[in-house]
């Protein structure tokens, strides 16, 4: 019995000492549940820690990439950006092989990105203005670059223009009514000489189309500045209330809006032509600063032949009239366009003539040419297609031109600095014949006609005499006649050909092929390679 019983006492204590284990486990675990506390508020320090670094990495990327927004949006934006010349351009010309669809392309995209405020403009300080500033017709504009026409045919972008730089810039040309132009192609790039030819005929919507644009602009103007809308805004800014040009809406520049008879008027109804020159100067007068009559397109036919003497004298005196009439309180300036061709002696100094016979302000030199021989280098190395495009028919234009127009500048300047051309002699009393007179029949007959010869001889010595006093006076007091402004364009790519082009005696130099290989960069750079050269003198 006794081993039993101890097997049985063995077996009967072996719960017990489980349960009395298992109670002091249960004491146990309050403590234990402690110290499992302490493991939790590190992870929460460290979720906060790590949290801390994800917002500060945030915050560094957030930065970076703002930072690199301003910056780049201050570098696109910027005229001096290289990216301008040597990737936008080349990508027009790639995207688009026809030189106007890249034109159409170029004119759009500037549109836009000016709406957006992500437009190229040019960032210059007040100093760098002012240090070649030039006078023009009492404005002084703030600096003597320009662009020529063709670049906003339409008017579409003359503000996006004016902020790349140029304190002129020149819409159109428009025709009286819309007309297509020549058939496409009708312009044609010559990349190895930076050149192009263009026949493009004076493609136009019509100066009704454009007078409403320009319209617009004005009034856009007007509500922005606080000055209303409407016929009486519009009119308050025109009338010089706002303080700057109504043309180009912006101190120290000005509007030029060029203007040409359609293809259909015969060029030989002078008096069909000068309605076509006045129809657009009623309309657009009024949003002009410069108003440009253009006898000098080499794309539409008979148009040249307007720049003798006779028929360009009444064209502009036509011009010139209804621009005096015009609804505003300083009507614009009339300037005229010629030729580079017309260069002979005879040809230039019947323009000079209509000029001062006219009373044109001015005069602007230069427009592409119709010529090839001795325009290029015979030996120029060039490409198949290149000289494919070079027997083209149309204007050429480019570097080449340079010379031609300096020496055209330099001819104009010379006969313009002479004055009007003398009035050809009126025929006087003394050269009308006097009639024989018998003496016999009437001796008082003779007696009056001598007393008539005598009296007529003596007007005429007073007269003279008048004249030469009044001139002697005007040379004494110094009282000249007043300079005409000449304007030229073509062939002018960088800052010392516009010293060259303003010491021959211009104004003004005007760009557009150069503008369009150089990008929107072009004209700041221009300028600052003035200031390069004048500081090398």
């Amino acid at each position: 019995m006794a081993p039993t019983s101890l097997r049985l006492l063995r077996f009967t204590q072996t719960p017990t000492r489980r349960i009395i284990l298992s109670q002091s486990r249960r004491t146990l675990l309050p403590p234990t549940t402690i110290q499992f506390s302490r493991p939790a508020s590190t992870a929460a320090a460290a979720a906060d820690a790590s949290s801390l670094v994800t917002r500060l990495k945030n915050l560094l990327y957030g930065t970076s990439i703002s930072l690199f927004a301003v910056f780049s949006y201050l570098y696109i934006t910027d005229t001096r950006a290289s990216v301008h010349q040597w990737l936008v351009v080349p990508t027009l010309r790639w995207v688009y092989p026809d030189a106007e669809d890249a034109h159409h392309a170029g004119t759009k995209a500037l549109k836009a990105l000016y709406s957006l405020n992500l437009h190229a403009r040019e960032r210059s300080s007040k100093k760098e203005d002012a240090d070649l500033s030039v006078v023009v017709y009492g404005h002084t504009l703030q600096n003597p670059i320009g662009t020529s026409a063709g670049i906003d045919k339409l008017a579409e972008v003359p503000d996006a223009l004016f902020a790349l730089g140029p304190a002129i810039v020149e819409v159109g040309g428009t025709t009286p009514l819309p007309q297509d132009g020549n058939p496409k192609p009708r312009v044609f790039r010559l990349p190895s000489r930076n050149s192009m030819i263009n026949r493009y005929g004076l493609n136009s919507k019509g100066a009704d189309d454009m007078a409403r644009t320009l319209r617009e602009r004005v009034r856009a103007f007007a509500f922005r500045s606080g000055y209303g809308i409407g016929d009486d805004a519009e009119d308050f800014v025109l009338n010089g209330g706002a303080g700057v040009p109504p043309g180009s809406l912006t101190e120290g520049k000005m509007l030029l809006v060029q203007v040409a008879k359609n293809k259909d008027t015969k060029d030989n109804d002078i008096e069909a032509v000068k309605r076509d020159y006045v129809y657009c100067v009623e309309r657009l007068a009024p949003y002009a600063d410069i108003l440009v009559v253009n006898v000098s397109s080499p794309n539409t036919p008979g148009l040249r032949t307007l720049q003798r003497v006779e028929p360009l004298t009444r064209i502009l005196e036509g011009v010139v009239g209804a621009a005096k009439s015009a609804k505003r309180k300083s009507p614009p300036k009339v300037m005229v366009k010629v030729s580079p061709d017309e260069d002979q002696d005879e040809q230039i100094e019947g323009i000079v003539e209509a000029i001062w016979k006219s009373g044109v302000d001015g005069v602007i030199v230069g427009n592409t040419t119709n010529r090839r021989d001795n325009i290029l280098p015979k030996d120029l190395p060039l490409t198949r297609k290149e000289k494919e495009v070079l027997s083209e028919k149309g204007g050429l234009s480019g570097p080449h031109m340079f010379e031609r127009t300096l020496g055209l500048v330099k001819r104009y300047r010379q006969l313009l600095d002479q004055g009007p051309p003398p009035e050809p002699a009126k025929p006087s009393k003394t050269d009308e014949p006097v009639k024989p007179v018998d003496v016999g029949d009437n001796r008082d007959q003779l007696s009056s006609a001598i007393a008539g010869k005598l009296e007529s001889t003596k007007e005429v010595v007073t007269s003279a005499v008048s004249v030469a006093v009044s001139g002697i006076k005007d040379s004494l007091s110094g009282k000249p006649h007043e300079q005409k402004v000449i304007f030229a364009t073509g062939g002018i790519t960088n800052g010392k050909q516009a010293l060259e082009i303003l010491n021959a005696g211009a104004s003004v130099a005007q760009v557009y092929t150069a503008l369009v290989y150089g990008g929107s960069g072009t004209i700041t750079k221009i300028k600052k390679e003035m200031r390069e050269e004048i500081e090398r003198r």
